[in-house]
């Protein structure tokens, strides 16, 4: 579903062939940043948490929900024997752990001297619950499988942080998208949890609106399908996730960029189709509803107060999600201790919504942030 996911909203790890491109056409190439070690001599680890007795806000109960996550690095403790060196990144809607391992990511933070250094932090990326490797419909329950919702996903990766890894205070937590809102989740319901939270590409508002509404259109178009059945269905609603897929596209989509890559009308159409289409293929019905719907709950507005851990807030001002025009950052950063946001400028180089997985565009605010907050 990763994979699927990030075709949709552009973040693939490499691009997929379209025939009609021209040779003028095709996306700028950007030279990576110097790679010290080599990724795959990264001490990458993989495992699973096994907790036990979920209760979800909505209702239902599971006997144990399986949470899958990788880490890099390695766990330092202090004098007292406390883990202090600890990261948490937490994935969007579909996403898993794993997509911070993509180059626009990985190749800026963890490498020796940069922001997120592994020989010097222990980084932790889960998949969350209907996600990835973790438990999800599609992985045993299919539609029977609770309604979790963002508060539930939160409170799993408390347990994953305190309980499996056993870490009291993390050094930095970091979002994106859907991750971003739970970051604030996380500012409200645990002040002192982290030294630092830099939240990226949200708002911290009700998920209403045109956000609202592109994800109840995207669900209705999945559960309109005849052989969605309810969610019994025995083989995929094609037709429902074909239609799912493009909303998320465009949604996803980032204007100049790719006006710039597809300037031909041939190759834009082919480039959407082949998108959409490679996604598809990917996805699962249940899963995708249960992601999108995990948020109809989401509301942190009323308590931005809470929040007094150092706090940088990056938004894309290409972002359809979060449309620069709302105001909603700027007023909630100025109720909080020790808050700053930053809208970045739309630009070739800016990924609409997905500009908060490429660091570069924001690599100097996650640095001043570390820094602001090494006294905590």
């Amino acid at each position: 579903m990763l994979r699927a996911f990030l075709a949709l909203i552009g973040l693939a790890a490499t691009p997929l062939p379209v025939a009609a491109q021209g040779a003028g056409e095709r996306p700028p190439v950007t030279a990576a940043a110097p790679q010290p070690a080599p990724r795959h001599a990264w001490p990458i680890r993989e495992a699973d948490a096994v907790l036990r007795d979920v209760r979800f806000a909505a209702g239902g109960r599971l006997a144990q929900v399986t949470l899958h996550y990788t880490t890099l690095g390695t766990p330092h403790r202090d004098a007292a024997g406390a883990i202090d060196n600890a990261v948490l990144v937490l994935h969007g809607t579909g996403g898993t752990g794993k997509q911070f391992l993509q180059p626009q990511f990985a190749d800026e933070l963890y490498g020796p001297g940069q922001p997120l250094d592994i020989t010097r932090y222990f980084v932790i990326l889960p998949d969350n619950i209907g996600h990835g490797g973790s438990s999800r419909p599609s992985a045993g329950g299919g539609p029977d499988f609770p309604r979790y919702d963002y508060d539930d996903m939160v409170r799993l990766q408390h347990r994953l942080v305190t309980e499996t890894l056993g870490i009291a205070r993390l050094r930095l937590l970091m979002g994106t998208s859907m991750g971003c809102m739970h970051a604030l989740i996380w500012g409200e319901t645990w002040p002192d949890a982290a030294r630092a939270l830099m939240p990226l590409g949200c708002e911290a508002v009700p998920i209403a609106g045109l956000n609202r509404m592109w994800r109840q259109l995207a669900i209705d178009t999945i559960t309109a399908d005849p052989a969605y059945r309810h969610g019994r269905y025995t083989r995929q609603p094609l037709a429902g996730l074909r239609g799912a897929a493009a909303l998320l596209f465009v949604a996803g989509g980032a204007p100049l960029y790719l006006q710039q890559a597809y300037p031909g009308r041939d190759a834009a159409a082919e480039y959407a189709r082949a998108r959409v289409a490679a996604s598809v293929a990917g996805l699962d019905a249940n899963d995708l509803i249960w992601a999108l719907d995990s948020s109809r709950s989401y509301d942190p507005w009323p308590r931005m107060e809470a929040i007094t851990a150092p706090l940088t807030w990056i938004n894309s001002a290409d972002d359809f999600i979060n449309p620069r025009g709302l105001d909603y950052p700027a007023r909630a950063v100025a109720r909080m201790r020790d808050a700053r946001f930053r809208l970045i400028p739309e630009s070739a180089a800016t990924r609409g919504h997905g500009s908060h997985t490429w660091a570069r565009l924001w690599k100097d605010d996650l640095v001043a942030l570390l820094a602001r907050s090494a006294a905590r």
